[in-house]
């Protein structure tokens, strides 16, 4: 069959379908259909008849697109057109899982097959109504059990509705965590002297002591506060000046020392004579 006869077959089986279409599912279809003809179409055929088709519908003239989601090929809408589809399906777009069932979903994907004693360690409280909801809403399955634990507890995955719903084909369509939290990392923050003055300290330094060429701008590793709470800036002559006082100050104390134990000398004379 040429395949302009094969696109409108391929249109239909896709605009009908309740479930995505995969290519192979086309493929055999369409052989059933035509059981008859000797000659069945391929699946390179089906697969050029559907980027055909891709092509047609992502012309603005159309508002509805054919796309590969949920592990198949459907019709959907456009983009564009969501917010006039939410007026028709209002109470069906509203509802919305809760906080715990996408704690719950979101540990699922990523750590599929995945145990719920496995799932209740991660979030740390019990989840078997959560569980149970997203089984209700068919976005998890029951893949199997892990015959290594034991008792051999239930194995749960994601459905294909899970991936029809968010647009994906596949678990390895997930967004890698490292992308979704690049977004979220907070730089730490610098903090800096002048933060914590009222003025700029390189400019306090240079107004203070303008000809002082040893300071750097933003050098603070000579700077004190008096006892007033002023800001000083120790200079090397200052700490020469402290330390001669210092030794002048222990001199003198050593003068009266000295003068001290002369005067008790010469009292003690004084009652021997």
């Amino acid at each position: 069959m040429e395949l302009s006869e094969i696109i409108p077959h391929i249109e239909v089986l896709i605009f009908a379908s309740e479930k995505p279409l995969t290519s192979l599912d086309i493929v055999e279809l369409i052989n059933n259909s035509f059981g008859f003809l000797e000659e069945r179409i391929s699946l390179d055929q089906v697969e050029t008849a559907v980027e055909g088709i891709r092509e047609k519908y992502a012309a603005e003239f159309y508002p509805f697109e054919v796309r590969e989601s949920g592990g198949g090929w459907q019709f959907l809408t456009k983009k564009d057109y969501h917010k006039t589809i939410a007026q028709l399906n209002g109470d069906k777009f509203l509802k919305r899982l809760s906080n715990a069932a996408l704690e719950t979903l979101a540990i699922i994907a990523y750590k599929q097959p995945i145990t719920k004693g496995e799932i209740e360690a991660i979030r740390g409280v019990n989840s078997d109504y959560s569980i149970q909801k997203l089984l209700e809403k068919e976005l998890i399955l029951i893949s199997g059990r892990n015959e290594q634990l034991p008792g051999k507890p239930l194995v749960y995955a994601t459905s294909k509705t899970f991936m029809d719903y968010f647009g994906i084909n596949s678990a390895a369509d997930l967004p890698k965590i490292k992308e979704v939290l690049a977004d979220q990392i907070v730089e730490g923050t610098i903090v800096r002297p002048e933060d914590f003055t009222d003025a700029n300290v390189s400019a306090a330094i240079s107004e203070e002591y303008p000809t002082d060429e040893a300071i750097i701008d933003g050098d603070v590793s000579s700077l004190t506060v008096n006892e007033d709470g002023t800001l000083m800036v120790a200079s090397e002559e200052t700490d020469l000046n402290v330390e001669g006082t210092e030794s002048d100050d222990l001199n003198e104390a050593a003068g009266d020392s000295e003068e001290g134990d002369a005067d008790e000398n010469s009292t003690d004379e004084n009652p021997a004579e």
